[in-house]
């Protein structure tokens, strides 16, 4: 290698490492610069929330001037990421809020621009696009976007279903209901589990008449749901729909069933359809629970129901069970009874086999 080559080489290297410092450099200036602004548009942010939930109407802002003062701060159409930085701000925010600050909270989104972010997501071919899209319009309560998020219900993705299916209960409440008989696709448990809960948080106030509409559900799982509702805000006139499934050919829609009823003390109309119905049962871990229920809810002590149950069943266990409640219940000779029939017949059937 030449002198002049070295040289050349030495040149190129510090060219690449100076390259190198100053592309650090920018990126370290860029990244504050960054935390900057976002501190800048966090801060705007929480003044305009505190002053909307915790100031007098003098201080709060209009919405012109909430419009001005993000658009001043680099939050538009042109900068998507302030946008989006946005957003995750308004959903945190909604998330820490409950009652009445949550409520209010909900009225001040409807002034802060979005500018459609959220909507473009829905059209977007990626799956988890368009259900993080379906998300932050439902957390920014914006129900304007109903009728449209109402076409994804049925959406073969899971998550865009869910999605769907939880903005309708946000923006709708009870008379999401009325959409249940259309579903063609099942409710996992835990969508069930969070359109309750949602529903429980928002509309305290049952509205029956919508409820009554979703009767007419074909789908196990919309069965399922229907129970929970009924158990969550404790419908005790609508236990009637709950009792015709207790011999439902579902394993999963009669043990939603036996769950829902546990949770209430049944009248005597109620206690006496469980009745009729117990002998349909065929599950014995069911029929001790149902009898478990019978027995909870019952103020006048049906003995015939409880004799029938101990001379019908082939169950030892379920004939255990009988027999501890006749036995709590102060029938003590009617167990002593039975058992003593029960051994002379077991005594006879040796005789004669010897």
């Amino acid at each position: 290698m030449t002198e002049e080559d070295f040289l050349t080489l030495i040149k190129f290297t510090f060219f690449v490492l100076l390259s190198l410092w100053i592309l650090i450099a920018f990126n370290i200036w860029n990244r504050k610069y960054r935390q900057r602004q976002l501190a800048v548009i966090e801060n705007t942010f929480a003044d305009i929330v505190s002053r909307h939930l915790y100031g007098n109407l003098k201080e709060e802002m209009s919405l012109l001037d909430i419009q001005r003062t993000f658009r001043n701060m680099g939050i538009s159409r042109k900068k998507p990421r302030n946008v989006q930085f946005l957003i995750n701000l308004m959903i945190r925010t909604q998330r820490s809020l409950l009652g009445e600050n949550n409520k209010k909270i909900s009225e001040l989104y409807a002034k802060i621009p979005p500018y459609k972010a959220s909507f473009r997501k829905t059209q977007d071919r990626r799956w988890y696009v368009r259900a993080q899209g379906i998300r932050e319009i439902y957390e920014m309560n914006q129900p304007q976007y109903t009728p449209y998020i109402a076409q994804f219900r049925n959406d073969p993705n899971v998550y865009i279903r869910r999605e769907a299916q939880i903005a309708l209960v946000i923006f709708l409440g009870w008379e999401s209901l009325r959409f249940l008989p259309y579903l063609d696709r099942e409710i996992e448990l835990w969508q069930q589990i969070k359109i309750v809960e949602k529903m429980h948080d928002l509309y305290r106030k049952p509205r029956i008449e919508y409820l009554k509409k979703s009767y007419g559900v074909k789908h196990d799982s919309g069965k399922e749901l229907i129970m929970r509702i009924i158990r969550k805000f404790e419908l005790q006139e609508e236990l009637d729909y709950v009792i015709t499934h207790l011999c439902s050919d579902s394993f999963q829609i009669r043990e939603t069933a036996i769950y829902c009823l546990s949770s209430f003390k049944l009248n005597s109309r109620q206690s006496e359809a469980v009745k009729n119905m117990f002998g349909e049962l065929k599950n014995l871990q069911q029929q001790r629970q149902v009898l478990a229920i019978i027995v909870n809810s019952s103020d006048n002590d049906d003995i015939d129901f409880y004799t029938k149950i101990l001379k019908n069943s082939t169950s030892e266990l379920l004939q255990l069970k009988v027999s501890e409640v006749l036995w709590n219940k102060g029938y003590a000779r009617r167990v002593e009874k039975f058992y003593r029939t029960i051994n002379k017949k077991e005594a006879q059937h040796k005789i004669m086999n010897i």
